[in-house]
């Protein structure tokens, strides 16, 4: 029974090896968060309904984002407060799916509240759960469009105050004066009850969308000891006495008998009409030349990192530019962060004859080292018998890889020769298209204009190509 009872779920991993650390068998969540209870609810039902090979978990930036590590589901993260619209994209292309937009207060209340109440007035079909503590969690503390009259915060010291901050948000009422949604509730994690009813709510918010394809929304008052600065049980207390009091339990709206269901048909548009939809011209590009190159076997991960200003973004977007243009399915994301001003920038870039699970490259095949600290911080994950290509002009340390390739580029120093430095990303990638024989050089010189939008810089790029090219071949 207890065996049964303490087990993890099917829908967990089994260890937590996403996470960093060497503990992969806890959570990150700090002692007391609502957030693992509320995970292993939704996991149960997951698992109850075999669903979980179907299910997709969208969590956007917060403490939610975290279920990436935990949940053995399809998951995707989305930017701040855009779940509700990525989960749309994603219901609407796997209309069988099982969709969760999964989200906190600051995230879904504030900077999210656009994309929440659209997708709840179109009446998606997917479930969201609110988790609502009154606080942001993640970012240490700010006040939330929850947040209670009076309750002190990193940006409410004094507490908040109707005259400055107004109201708080009381999101499930809002939600249930739309005609679309289908069930709206809010539950909380306040005591061994609660819970219970908490997980009554999941599940039949799960069953509304799973059998009818409906939308419901199901908040979840939750505890954030750290950020409340409270003991674990002291926060439950409150969550059960004042948060629930500001914030009434119930169910706010429930048509699930009266809703009859949603379509699930997917109304897809017939690939050979875009063209003439999007009024696209057809591609003079020679289709032998593209034929010769897309129809062999390969799937190069590549990551490009530099200082921001090096281009190493832009770098990124040429390669999936050109290989699109080959008829390659790519992909290209970037690395944001303080480390775009000085450090280290990073995007990475996948080339490939073969559909892209992740456009995310943890072990590239190709490594495009424009500074000394991206050699530092990637040369480790490159996999063997792999490229390194770095700029030998500024790195003035070759790698220590012996089981992969190393190409040493003096890129900077040839894009100055050619009156200016800011081309030396060109440079790379005339010498890494020459090396790999990835791309026809006739495809590339010939699309440059259309990747490179100023037009009086396409001549200096087509020329740092070139002279990528022909420095390889003098190697």
């Amino acid at each position: 029974m207890s065996n049964n009872i303490l087990r993890k779920p099917e829908a967990f991993y089994d260890a937590f090896e996403r996470k960093s650390g060497d503990d992969y068998l806890t959570t990150t969540y700090c002692p007391g968060c609502g957030h693992g209870v509320l995970h292993k609810l939704i996991a149960e039902a997951l698992e109850d309904f075999g669903v979980q090979k179907k299910t997709m978990f969208v969590s956007p930036v917060g403490c939610s984002v975290f279920a990436y590590y935990f949940m053995d589901v399809g998951n995707v993260q989305a930017a701040h407060g855009r779940a509700p619209a990525v989960a749309t994209a994603l219901k609407r292309a796997n209309p069988d799916s099982v969709v969760i937009s999964y989200q906190g207060d600051g995230d879904l209340a504030a900077i999210g509240g656009a994309e929440i109440l659209n997708a709840a007035n179109r009446g998606e079909g997917m479930t969201v759960f609110f988790i609502n503590n009154a606080i942001y969690g993640m970012t240490g503390g700010q006040m939330a469009p929850t947040t209670l009259i009076g309750q002190p915060t990193m940006t409410t010291p004094l507490g908040r105050t109707l005259e400055n901050e107004g109201y708080p948000m009381k999101m499930s009422e809002i939600i249930a004066t739309l005609e679309a949604p289908v069930y709206v509730d809010r539950v909380m994690l306040g005591d061994i009850k609660s819970i219970r009813q908490t997980r009554k709510a999941v599940r039949k918010a799960l069953e509304i969308q799973i059998e009818k394809n409906g939308f419901s929304f199901i908040e979840v008052l939750a505890a954030c000891p750290s950020n409340l600065k409270m003991t674990p049980v002291d926060t439950q207390k409150w969550v059960k006495n004042v948060l629930a009091e500001h914030f009434p339990l119930g169910v706010k709206k429930d048509i699930s008998d009266t809703f009859k269901g949603k379509s699930k048909e997917k109304n897809e548009m017939p690939l050979a009409e875009i063209p003439s939809i999007l009024d696209i011209k057809e591609s003079t590009i020679n289709k032998d030349i593209i034929a010769n190159f897309s129809g062999k076997d390969f799937h190069e991960e590549i990551k490009i990192a530099g200082f921001g200003g090096q281009g190493v973004l832009s770098l990124g977007i040429v390669l999936a530019e050109m290989g699109m243009r080959h008829d390659f399915e790519v992909s290209w994301i970037p690395s944001y962060g303080p480390e775009m001003r000085g450090g280290t920038a990073n995007c990475s870039v996948h080339l490939s004859n073969k559909k892209i699970g992740s456009p995310v490259v943890d072990k590239p095949t190709v490594l495009i080292a424009m500074n000394l600290p991206s050699i530092d911080k990637f040369e480790h994950e490159v996999i063997e018998g792999g490229y390194i290509f770095y700029d030998s002009s500024l790195i003035n340390k070759a790698p220590e890889r012996t089981d992969v390739n190393v190409i040493p580029i003096p890129a900077t120093k040839i894009a100055d020769e050619l009156g200016t430095t800011k081309v030396a990303n060109m440079v790379i990638v005339g010498a890494m298209i020459e090396q790999l024989k990835l791309m026809s050089p006739e495809i590339v010189m010939d699309s440059i204009g259309e990747v490179i939008k100023k037009k009086k810089l396409i001549g200096i790029n087509k020329q740092a190509i070139l002279k990528g090219s022909e420095f390889i071949k003098t190697m």
